[in-house]
């Protein structure tokens, strides 16, 4: 009965124990937030020679917190990921009055306006010794006026453990938080990278600066400063695109649909040191081939100077058994088919990479409905040819209903949707030419014709073999004749590639396991093709996907 009496009056010891709990985490959350004003109140500022830096914390933990750094012309994003929670980071770079002083001189570059990765580290320091005495001091300030108002309430009969209860509570916030940030913000733990607005067109590209500058030479120096802190942020953090050496650099774009944009296309091979380009299908509209010829693409193609990588869409063909357009690509001397129009699946080695891929079984003027179902045909056809092969770094097909049902491949790539888009492995590539001609509008607020986002990416593979990043461009209107950047997108490799580890030290439980080849990829590997070898119910002789019969 005692027992029960406690209970109902608030004396039992459980009932102490968690309130002393709430309260001690109450205390916690008080002192994190007060650290984190500091911050804001008094935010740290950080130099190099020529820029500066101010920072402030943002109130909010995640596993992936962002180093965020606003710009009147645009935004950087810098995204980690997070063994443990940890805040992001607001970061204003400035221009310093110094650098005024470089303008005065002739011939002025780029790189002698980039800080160097020792000044970038130095200047993270400074940041983060900054940073942590002002949150320190946050936290102090609140737990002692906690103290205090405990003292006082409890008429200045405070003891020992009483002070003790409220700095744990403090030196707890603090440890963690600065665990969290100094485990999180490095290189190996970087995610993703990500520009808007102008600065998205300058970022990665100094060959644009010229025609910025013949626009507006009085913003030319302001745009040369982004420039080079921007490039400056993805050689420390974004590795794998900048200080590893490639084996390969592909261009992937998909649903062309008639537009004739290559020489866009070949502009971007030449500037971003493009080896191939990979199309996943649509190159014209009503699968005619007199389409193509009409539009120069053919031409265009075999001007490109690189191996042009292909797989069928749904629109490149007129039926089920309409295979034109495969036949006049193959006439390409730089035309890779990964399935040729006899029906023969086939595997391309480029500079050690396995590339293999399927055709689209659909055909202009099918029907939308049941995509998947009527997909599985030519999946299972590849899967059972592929199924005793080694298995392929890149799968190209078009629709995602059939990249989704792939058995074994690293990299899955299609298009059809004209949306970028990346889910696990599977990388979705946007539409090249905004959805060409035909395809290009559609009715916006007003009842006016809008363009669709134009898009593409360039995937970079290291020598062992992975994918060690994912660039991704979108821009709008430039059939309009007044292009409109959105944004450029870094992407680490980690987090496509299922045989990347996400860090280079030991593995941790979890953590995927790195190619057990252990292969070795170069630029000076030789490219050959060969067919894959068919099993007896997926044989050339039997019927294909699309209910035509094939010859041997």
């Amino acid at each position: 009965m005692r027992q029960v009496g406690n209970l109902l009056t608030g004396d039992s010891p459980w009932l102490r124990r968690g309130s002393h709990v709430l309260t001690w985490i109450g205390v916690l959350a008080a002192c994190y937030l007060g650290g984190v004003a500091a911050t804001n109140l008094a935010p740290t500022v950080a130099e190099t020679s020529q820029y500066r830096a101010v920072l402030r914390l943002d109130p909010v933990p995640r596993h992936s917190p962002v180093l965020h750094a606003p710009t009147i012309v645009g935004d950087v994003d810098v995204q980690f990921a997070s063994p443990i929670v940890a805040p992001g980071l607001d970061v204003q770079v400035a221009v310093r009055e110094e650098i005024t002083n470089l303008f005065t001189r002739p011939h002025v570059d780029i790189r002698a306006l980039q800080p160097s990765n020792d000044e970038i580290s130095a200047a993270i320091q400074q940041a983060a010794v900054g940073v942590g005495i002002r949150f320190a001091l946050g936290a102090t300030a609140i737990a002692v006026l906690l103290s205090l108002a405990s003292h006082y309430i409890r008429q200045r009969n405070t003891r020992g453990h009483h002070v003790l209860f409220v700095a744990s509570a403090m030196v707890v916030a603090t440890v963690a938080t600065f665990g969290g940030m100094a485990s999180t913000y490095q290189p190996s733990r970087f995610a993703e990278y990500r520009t808007s607005g102008v600065l998205g067109v300058v970022q990665r590209n100094a060959g644009l600066l010229a025609d910025v500058e013949a626009r507006a030479t009085q913003v030319t120096p302001y745009f040369r400063n982004l420039l080079a802190v921007t490039q400056a942020l993805q050689q420390k953090y974004v590795a794998g695109t900048v200080d590893e050496p490639a084996s390969a650099r592909f261009l992937l774009v998909s649903d062309i649909h008639g537009a004739n944009q290559y020489a866009l296309m070949r502009t971007i091979i030449e500037e971003e040191d493009i080896d191939a380009v990979i199309d996943s299908g649509d190159l014209v509209n009503f699968g005619r081939v007199q389409e193509g010829d009409a539009a120069g693409i053919y031409r265009s193609i075999q001007q490109l100077g690189v191996p042009y990588i292909f797989t069928s869409g749904n629109h490149d063909q007129s039926s089920p058994t309409d295979r034109a357009l495969l036949a006049r690509m193959a006439r390409i001397p730089n035309v890779v088919l990964l399935e040729d129009a006899a029906g023969t699946l086939r595997e391309l080695s480029f500079h050690g990479l396995r590339i293999t891929g399927f055709n689209d079984p659909r055909y202009f003027g099918d029907d939308n409905a049941e995509p998947t179902a009527k997909q599985k045909p030519a999946v299972d056809r590849y899967n059972a040819a592929a199924a005793d092969e080694p298995e392929p770094d890149i799968v190209v097909t078009h629709e995602p209903y059939a990249a989704e049902a792939i058995e074994r491949g690293r990299i899955l790539v299609n298009g059809h949707i004209h949306t970028p888009a990346i889910e696990g492995n599977r990388i979705q590539v946007g539409t090249f030419t905004g959805g060409g001609v035909v395809a290009h509008y559609s009715e916006g607020a007003g009842q006016e014709l809008n363009g669709q986002p134009y898009s593409f990416d360039i995937a970079q593979f290291g020598t062992s073999c992975e994918l060690t990043s994912l660039t991704r461009y979108s821009f709008r209107n430039l059939l309009e004749g007044r292009p409109a950047y959105d944004n450029v997108q870094v992407v680490s490799g980690a987090r496509i590639d299922p045989y990347r580890p996400a860090q280079p030290a030991a593995q941790q439980p979890g953590e995927t396991q790195p190619d057990p080849e252990k292969r070795i990829c170069s630029r000076i590997d030789e490219t050959s093709v060969r067919p894959l070898p068919l099993r007896p119910e997926a044989s050339p002789g039997s019927t294909n996907p699309t209910g035509s019969t094939v010859s041997p």
